[in-house]
């Protein structure tokens, strides 16, 4: 087992609502295809005094700030004190949680945002797990399937098979990623690392590091 890899080293559980959902697993990738089960299993048991229903399959918290000219698809949980901007495209399965930022023109689809994430301009975030304060600069993007079309598989000291053809990004919580950059199929951030702008990630950055490039990722001091 890649113990640097599994949920319990990315990630704390108490800032997300899909605690449940992610404990079943020892990877978090391995969640993926349970997030649409898990959305229509959970929305109806949420607070009527926190959430609202907006339509078939949607749960919104009424504290959330809803702005115009945005889609959202269910089903779909959006937490207390989120802003959803304009021009959001949310497409469905989508678990975003409390005071989130999901900026104009970004897209969801399959994720899990926990507590205090950001995607806030320009962003792609398919078939991902974003943990707690993690943060998307402008423009960077989780591309989610690999251009053969080959299942996934997770490159670290040992490769990791995940059986997923859409496998966009999993990072731990407090992840810095830089504008501009591309987390490819199967990319593993570990906690409270950094992506250099421009970046393109593949495969498993350890916790507290800067990635600058391929073959150049050094310790946090």
């Amino acid at each position: 087992m890649q113990t640097e890899l599994t949920i319990e080293n990315l990630y704390d559980l108490t800032h997300t609502v899909a605690a449940p959902l992610l404990s079943k697993y020892t990877y978090p990738w391995e969640a993926l295809s349970e997030i649409r089960a898990f959305l229509l299993q959970l929305g109806p048991t949420l607070s009527k005094e926190v959430y609202e229903q907006r339509g078939a399959d949607i749960w919104i918290a009424k504290s959330a700030k809803i702005y115009p000219n945005n889609y959202i698809a269910g089903p779909c949980i959006i937490g207390p004190e989120t802003e959803v901007r304009p021009g959001a495209f949310i497409r469905g399965c989508a678990l975003v949680g409390a005071g989130c930022v999901v900026g104009n023109s970004t897209e969801l689809k399959n994720v899990i945002l926990f507590d205090n994430v950001q995607v806030p301009h320009y962003n792609y975030v398919g078939d991902s797990i974003l943990g707690y304060k993690s943060h998307m600069g402008a423009g960077s993007i989780t591309s989610n399937v690999k251009s053969d079309k080959k299942l996934v598989v997770v490159h670290a000291d040992e490769d990791l098979p995940t059986g997923l053809k859409k496998f966009g990004a999993m990072l731990g919580d407090h992840v810095e990623v830089g504008c501009n950059s591309v987390l490819n199929p199967g990319t593993v951030v570990g906690r409270g690392s950094n992506i250099y702008p421009t970046s393109s990630v593949r495969g498993f950055v350890p916790a507290n590091s800067i990635y600058k490039a391929k073959g150049n990722i050094i310790k946090k001091v």
